[in-house]
């Protein structure tokens, strides 16, 4: 059966004979399938001269209406308009509602009261969907003395918490990741001393301002920075959903805030696409490094429909090959508020695809929007299998911080499948756990096989992991053991010996890395030294603010190892602040304390 007969399959003769046959053309760009899709890998699809094309929007939306599928250069039939109804019978004239005259007004007949039902009234439902991941647990270094766990630079869940507590709510648990509320910020890590080594590591150790017994190691690391016009070109292609749930003020117009700040970043060498999605997909901006030009695509966007966006993102991919710049930047970028209702939909399905494109050089970021049917376990999980990052977007400030101020971090990756490992010495620390990376955590023996995929790092990021340390000393969390045998391996452990050297050491710290283009790792390592946790004490300045954005989100998520350590003390830690983004944090530390059961 031919594409035209499956498009109108139970359509009646004479509403076919009504139809009219619309084209989403994709300007500049040849309608791909494999052969074309093949061809476009050796050479980028040229710049259109006129590569907006608006006029697809009201042709689109009839189709979204029907539910048609489009996909680009392919004809859709559009079903003429209804006819209007017929005119009403004479004795629905008569029925219609009499009024009467009553002094100096008209009013109509007193109608029966309306008496609703007893509450309580359902509210509105949410579905909003956040993946569990349980507090990591304490582990003994007897049993556990390796720690292992991927990078991660995305910083989606402190803003997507931001929105909660200034919408009056207290965040649940399962959306606070400790990890990227305290990769949010900037600390004062040194830059690397060059580019052969693309980032600097540092560590330092404090006393526990929550744990008398514990002590707090710090692992940062920088990346290095790159100008904007150091960076390599970029192939960007913006997928949109332009679905009826993105109608809302804080998704769509906030999205097209978003990209309306990109073109303004766009260099001439650049090159940006938009792919729109709703129960159909199109392309809406061929491939073009015109500022003027994409704003003026984004300007026709409106939201209407289902939401297809399982083949909106294999559209998105062949769009990104047909301009693919080899040595360039190729990414697309997701805006979505993750609710994927129609055709591919399922996690795994969408994950493959994500993955066998990022084999081939396409990564992807995801941009999360809006409240109420937000899905951010799916945009994390797409993000990072397609070695991208995710954001969450609440307002134009983080648009900016993001694809803005932050565009070089969020595009150019200068070390992928970044992992690190921590060895404890049994000889001075007998218990650890990491704050946060519950669901980057990977086996010791991932570390040294460069097969398994890790997070990666963008010009300028930064990367902070916090250990709370037990002394060898100190009671510990974990209860004292009853068989001799058992309590006996941290002392046979220490009685192994250890050089003088060794001796000397509390942990050894071992990074991982690619540089782009690369398939084989580098190995960076550093010792800590012991005295380092003898001379700790409370942290202060920098640290002090990195160590309360830890306790806010264990204090969020409900961490039992945070004992009564309240909001309060959290702000009285982090100090006076002259950053906004860190006063903004006080602020938010501060609605949390009144929003919570008064902890």
């Amino acid at each position: 059966m031919s594409l035209l007969h499956k498009a109108a399959a139970g359509i009646s003769a004479s509403a076919l004979a009504a139809a009219t046959f619309v084209s989403i053309p994709a300007a500049g760009i040849s309608p791909i399938g494999e052969s074309a899709a093949s061809a476009a890998r050796s050479k980028p699809a040229p710049v259109s001269d006129n590569p907006v094309n608006c006029s697809m929007f009201g042709d689109f939306n009839d189709v979204v209406m029907r539910g048609q599928p489009q996909r680009m250069g392919r004809p859709v039939p559009v079903m003429a308009p209804p006819a209007p109804p017929p005119p009403p019978a004479p004795q629905a004239e008569a029925a219609k509602e009499s009024v009467v005259v009553s002094g100096s007004r008209i009013a109509p007949y007193p109608r029966p009261p309306i008496i609703l039902p007893p509450g309580p009234y359902p509210r509105p439902q949410d579905r909003e969907r956040y993946e569990n991941n349980d507090v990591a647990t304490v582990q003994s270094v007897a049993n556990a003395p390796v720690s292992t766990f991927g990078v991660d630079v995305d910083t989606g869940s402190y803003a997507n918490v931001r929105r909660f507590l200034n919408e009056g709510r207290v965040p649940p648990a399962d959306a606070v990741r400790t990890e990227e509320m305290i990769n949010y910020f900037r600390y004062d890590y040194p830059r690397p001393a060059g580019r052969k080594v693309p980032f600097s590591v540092t560590t330092n150790v404090t006393a526990t301002p929550w744990n008398e017994g514990s002590r707090l190691m710090r692992v940062g690391l920088r990346g290095y920075d790159v100008a904007r016009d150091e960076r390599p070109a970029a192939n960007l292609v913006f997928l949109v959903d332009v679905s009826g749930s993105m109608s809302s003020q804080k998704k769509l117009p906030l999205v097209k805030s978003t990209l309306n700040m990109v073109a303004d970043q766009l260099r001439a060498d650049d090159r940006v696409s938009i792919v729109v999605y709703s129960g159909a997909v199109g392309i809406l901006l061929a491939p073009t490094n015109s500022k003027k030009h994409m704003k003026e695509a984004v300007a026709c966007m409106n939201a209407g429909g289902g939401t297809r966006g399982g083949e909106a993102l294999s559209i998105a991919y062949e769009t990104a090959r047909a301009s693919f710049m080899k040595g360039g930047i190729n990414r697309i970028i997701l805006a979505t508020d993750g609710d994927f209702n129609l055709g591919v939909t399922g996690t795994p399905e969408i994950l493959e695809m994500v993955e066998k494109n990022r084999a081939g050089g396409v990564t992807l970021t995801t941009l999360g929007y809006g409240t109420g049917n937000y899905r951010e376990e799916l945009m994390e999980q797409i993000a990072n299998a397609g070695n991208g990052n995710y954001a969450y977007i609440d307002s134009a400030m983080e648009a900016q911080k993001v694809l803005s101020d932050e565009l070089s971090s969020t595009l150019f990756t200068i070390a992928k499948d970044v992992k690190i490992q921590v060895e404890f010495n049994p000889a001075h620390i007998k218990e650890y756990r990491l704050i946060g990376y519950e669901n980057r955590a990977l086996a010791e023996e991932d570390f040294d096989n460069d097969k398994v995929d890790a997070g990666d790092i963008g010009a300028g990021h930064q990367v902070t992991a916090i250990y709370e340390i037990m002394p060898a000393n100190a009671s510990g969390w974990l209860p004292k053991r009853r068989y001799p045998a058992n309590r006996a391996q941290d002392k046979a452990r220490v009685a192994s010996g250890f050089s003088d050297d060794l001796g000397r050491e509390m942990a050894h710290i071992k990074l991982r890395y690619k540089l782009p283009g690369q398939d084989r790792s580098r190995l960076i390592d550093r010792t800590v030294a012991a005295s380092a946790m003898t001379r700790a004490d409370t942290p202060r300045g920098d640290m002090a603010f990195a160590v309360a954005v830890a306790a806010f989100g264990q204090k969020l998520r409900g961490d039992k190892y945070l004992g009564n350590y309240s909001f309060d003390d959290i702000r009285k830690l982090a100090g006076n602040q002259n950053v906004y983004w860190r006063q903004e944090f006080l602020r938010l530390a501060q609605l949390a304390d009144g929003q919570s059961d008064g902890d």
